[in-house]
């Protein structure tokens, strides 16, 4: 099992093999397409994260002490950018979640590429898989 740290050294090294960012969002949108897809029954209002332009759905099963993420969205380059983060996330405890630093997404650039609304949106992806995490830690101790 990959610490969040590997897989983020992991996806900096993809993104730096593609020469622009023409390609980078081309793999971000292949990226969503292999995102593990929440089930129908679980796109509610309540598990749509707020601040996102477009719609972004993000379901948490807690099993074995690890968090285990689906999601979708409406958007192909939102559905990349959820894909990524349940990517780093998904299947690590609540501890390394909350823990986690998320530099890579600076160091691959993502940020300073994407329009303010999907950056605000991106913060608040990231924003909501930690706050699974917290509500998940309390039922850890």
């Amino acid at each position: 099992m990959q610490s969040i740290q590997e897989i983020q050294e992991d996806i900096i090294d993809e993104f730096s093999m593609f020469e622009d960012w023409e390609e980078r969002y081309q793999y971000m949108i292949d990226l969503g397409k292999t995102l593990p897809l929440i089930d129908e029954q679980f796109k509610t209002e309540d598990n749509i994260i707020k601040g996102c332009q477009s719609k972004v759905w993000v379901h948490a099963e807690f099993n074995d002490n690890k968090i285990e993420f689906t999601a979708d969205s409406d958007a192909i380059i939102t559905k990349g950018i959820i894909a990524i983060l349940i990517r780093v996330f998904s299947n690590q405890s609540p501890k390394a979640i909350m823990e986690a630093n998320t530099d890579f997404i600076d160091e691959i650039g993502l940020k300073e590429h994407l329009s303010p609304t999907r950056a605000n949106g991106l913060v608040s992806m990231i924003k909501q898989l930690k706050m699974y995490a917290i509500a998940y830690q309390t039922q850890v101790n």
